[in-house]
C-alpha cells in the first residue's frame, strides 16, 4: 500500500483541480439568489478559473523545473486550499471571481508537476499502472464535478462545493510532505520572465476571445481586438524563446514529432471529447426538463467506462506502440461522438446518450494516461515540467476553443432548424436556446403559438446537439489519424541537445 501512496497524493491534487472546472456549473442559479448577482455576471465565476489554468500552467512547468516539482506541487496545495476558502466565504460576486482566479494559478502549479512527480515516484510497469489510475482520476472528473456539485448545492450550501477542498487539500499536503521523494532542480538559470508575460498574455487573451465569442459572437469587435492581441503576444514570444538562453519553452521541441502528436491529441482529445457537454446539459435541462443532477448523471456512463478501462487496461497498454494506443482512443472517441449524433433526434432523451458517452470513455480511459508518459519520455529529463505544463496547457486550450467552435455550431443549427417556422427572429430566438433560455421563449410566445414555439425548440435544440456531436466525431477522427501519423515509428526523434530520459517501455517513446 505504501508504494501507491505517491499515487495517491497527486491523484487527490488532479481531481480536485479538474472537479473544479465544472462543479460550479450547476450551482450558479443558487449564486445569484445569495449574492444577488446576475447570471451571466456568475458565469465568469467558472470562466476565470479556466482561463488562469490555462494561461499559467506553462510557466508554472518552468518554474517546477528549476526550484522543483514537490515544493511547487505542495505550494500550489497551499494556494488551492486558500483561495477555495476566499471562495466559499465570498460575500460578492467580485471577490468569488478574484478568488476563483487565484484558485487556477494554484491548479496549474499542481497540473504542471504531476507528470514529473509521478516519473519520480515509478519506473517500469508500475509507471504504466500509475498513469493509469491518474489517467483514469482525470478521466472521471469532469462528468463527476456536475454530480457532486449538484448534490453539495442541493444538500448544504453552493458554499461547500469550496469548503469540501479543505480537507482534501490538507491530507494531500501532508501525504506530499511525508511520501514524495525531493528530487533536485533539473534547470539552473534565471528565469524566462519575459517569456512568461509573453505566453501568458497571448493565452489569457486567447482563451478570453474564445469565451466571449461564444456569448457575443465572432463578429464582436472585442473578440476580435482579442484576437489580434493574443496573435501579437504569440509572435513575441516566439521571438523571446528564440533569443532566450533559458527559454519558458523549448521551440527545438517542436522538431520531435512523438512530442508535438502528444500536444495535438492533447488538445483534441478534449476539444472532442468533453466540450460537447455543455450544450447536452443546455439541452437536457431546459427542453427536456432534467435537473441538473439528472443532467449531470448522463455523463456518468462515461466517467465509468473511461475509470475502468484506464485503470484495468494501465499494465497492459504499457508497452505497446503509443501511435496506436493515443491513436485507436482518439478514434474511439470520434465512434463515440458520431454514434451520439446518429441516435439524437428530436423526440429522444437522455437514453440515446448512453452508447455514445460509454464508446467516448472507452477512448478517453485510452488515450489520457499514455499521453502523460509519453509526454515526460520523450523529451530531456531537464525539460519534464516543460514538457508537462505544454501537454496540460494544451488540453485546457482545447477545451476553451471546444466550447466555442462546438456553440457555434450548436447555434447555427438550431438558427437553420428554426427559419421557416414563423418566428420572427429566428437568430435570436436561436441565441435563447443556446442560452439556455427555452423555457422564456416559449413563454413570451402568444398562448396560441406556444405549443408550436414549443416543438420547434423541441426539434431545433435535438438539431443542434446532433450536429456539435457530428463535428466532434468528425475532430476526433481526423486528429486519430495526424496523430498516429506524426507518431508512428520510423525516424528517431529529434530532441534538445541533451540527454533524454530513459525511456520505460516502448509505450514511452
Amino acid at each position: 500500500m505504501r508504494k501507491w501512496l505517491p499515487l495517491i497524493t497527486v491523484c487527490l491534487g488532479t481531481f480536485m483541480l479538474l472537479i473544479d472546472v465544472t462543479i460550479v456549473n450547476v450551482a450558479l442559479p443558487d449564486m445569484v439568489g445569495d449574492l444577488d448577482a446576475s447570471f451571466g455576471a456568475l458565469q465568469w465565476v467558472v470562466d476565470a478559473y479556466a482561463l488562469a489554468l490555462a494561461a499559467f500552467v506553462l510557466g508554472a512547468g518552468s518554474i517546477a523545473d528549476r526550484f522543483g516539482h514537490r515544493p511547487i506541487y505542495v505550494g500550489g496545495l497551499a494556494l488551492f486550499a486558500l483561495s477555495s476558502l476566499a471562495c466559499g466565504l465570498a460575500p460578492d460576486t467580485g471577490v468569488l471571481i478574484g478568488a476563483r482566479s487565484v484558485q487556477g494559478v494554484g491548479a496549474a502549479a499542481m497540473f504542471a508537476t504531476t507528470f514529473a512527480l509521478l516519473n519520480s515516484a515509478y519506473t517500469g510497469r508500475d509507471r504504466g499502472s500509475a498513469y493509469g489510475v491518474w489517467g483514469a482520476v482525470a478521466g472521471a472528473s469532469a462528468a463527476v464535478g456536475p454530480i457532486l456539485g449538484g448534490l453539495l448545492t442541493q444538500g448544504v450550501s453552493w458554499r461547500w462545493i469550496f469548503f469540501v477542498n479543505l480537507p482534501v487539500s490538507a491530507v494531500a499536503v501532508v501525504l506530499c510532505l511525508r511520501v514524495l521523494v525531493p528530487v533536485r532542480p533539473t534547470v539552473a538559470g534565471r528565469l524566462d520572465l519575459a517569456g512568461m508575460v509573453g505566453f501568458t498574455v497571448a493565452a489569457a487573451a486567447a482563451t478570453y476571445a474564445l469565451i466571449r465569442a461564444n456569448e457575443d459572437g465572432w463578429s464582436d469587435a472585442g473578440v476580435r481586438w482579442l484576437l489580434v492581441a493574443s496573435v501579437i503576444a504569440l509572435t513575441g514570444f516566439t521571438v523571446i524563446e528564440v533569443r532566450s538562453e533559458q527559454p519558458l519553452f523549448d521551440l527545438a521541441l517542436l522538431r520531435n514529432r512523438t512530442f508535438v502528436g502528444v500536444l495535438l491529441a492533447g488538445f483534441l482529445l478534449t476539444f472532442a471529447a468533453f466540450a460537447g457537454f455543455s450544450y447536452t446539459s443546455i439541452w437536457l435541462q431546459t427542453v427536456r426538463g432534467m435537473s441538473p443532477i439528472g443532467a449531470g448523471l448522463t455523463g456518468l456512463p462515461m466517467s465509468i467506462v473511461a475509470f475502468a478501462v484506464s485503470a484495468g487496461l494501465g499494465r497492459v497498454l504499457h508497452g505497446r506502440r503509443p501511435d496506436l494506443v493515443i491513436g485507436g482512443g482518439l478514434l474511439a472517441v470520434g465512434a463515440g461522438g458520431l454514434l451520439t449524433a446518429a441516435l439524437v433526434h428530436g423526440s429522444a432523451g437522455w437514453p440515446a446518450l448512453v452508447p455514445g458517452f460509454a464508446l467516448v470513455g472507452v477512448g478517453v480511459g485510452m488515450a489520457t494516461p499514455i499521453l502523460g508518459s509519453v509526454s515526460m519520455s520523450s523529451v530531456p529529463a531537464t525539460r519534464g515540467g516543460m514538457a508537462a505544463g505544454a501537454v496540460n496547457t494544451t488540453r485546457q486550450l482545447g477545451f476553451a476553443f471546444g466550447i466555442a467552435v462546438l456553440g457555434s455550431v450548436f447555434t447555427a443549427r438550431v438558427r437553420t432548424e428554426l427559419s421557416g417556422r414563423g418566428l420572427a427572429d429566428p437568430a435570436g430566438a436561436a441565441h435563447r436556446i443556446a442560452g439556455g433560455q427555452t423555457p422564456a421563449l416559449v413563454h413570451a410566445a402568444p398562448p396560441e403559438r406556444r405549443m408550436s414555439v414549443d416543438g420547434a425548440a423541441h426539434s431545433a435544440a435535438a438539431a443542434g446537439v446532433q450536429a456539435t456531436y457530428l463535428v466532434a466525431g468528425l475532430v476526433a477522427v481526423v486528429a486519430a489519424v495526424l496523430v498516429t501519423l506524426l507518431m508512428r515509428p520510423g525516424r528517431k526523434p529529434a530532441t534538445a541537445p541533451e540527454e533524454a530520459a530513459p525511456l520505460a517501455s516502448p509505450a514511452a517513446g
